[in-house]
């Protein structure tokens, strides 16, 4: 019976990771305000290594539509734009020489649409990703069960995880519907 325990634990874990990502995504799409987390995850080339902007730059936000890039040396200034464009992040940076600029252009009801789109998008691939860990834990319970564990006892670890499973599909869905209201609202 530990085994299933170890099973059903790994499975929930692994879930709440999926939904951990997911958040994380959510958080990067932009929904009217500057954060500074919208760059979270943008790389740039420092010196031949890949390197998040924020190593190797101050981020600050200046008001509700700007955010100031302060590279800690000026020969960044490139590399960040590079970083940024390459980010596909949906602004262009504007470089005066010693600061970038992100000027976030107000939200256009198309641009809200496309940015919900998005998100679907995002959890959709938390949807599959459950799923699949789904899969995989289903998969060794059925392997215990040829190994001698009763059919009795995986039938009712195979339920459980698809509780737990039914619970995590719905916790994305709750998160889609509260960063499509974000996003939606003007």
């Amino acid at each position: 019976m530990s085994d299933i325990n170890q099973i059903l634990t790994d499975t929930e874990t692994t879930m709440t990771k999926a939904i951990g990502h997911l958040e994380s995504e959510l958080t990067k799409i932009r929904a009217g305000k500057a954060t500074p987390s919208m760059l979270d995850g943008i790389m740039v080339d420092y010196y031949g290594n890949p390197t998040q902007l924020s190593q190797v730059a101050n981020i600050s936000i200046l008001d509700a539509r700007t955010i100031s890039i302060q590279p800690w040396e000026k020969s960044m200034l490139q590399p960040i734009e590079k970083g940024i464009m390459a980010a596909n992040i949906g602004i262009t940076p504007q470089n005066d020489g010693v600061n970038i600029r992100l000027f976030l252009p107000p939200l256009t009801e198309e641009r809200r649409k496309e940015l919900v789109k998005k998100c679907n998008g995002e959890g959709e691939n938390a949807k599959i990703s459950i799923r699949n860990i789904r899969r995989d834990g289903i998969e060794q319970i059925k392997k215990l069960q040829k190994d001698g564990v009763s059919e009795d006892e995986c039938k009712s670890a195979e339920i459980t995880v698809q509780e737990t499973t039914d619970k995590f599909i719905a916790l994305v869905e709750k998160h889609l519907v509260a960063k499509e209201k974000e996003i939606m609202s003007v």
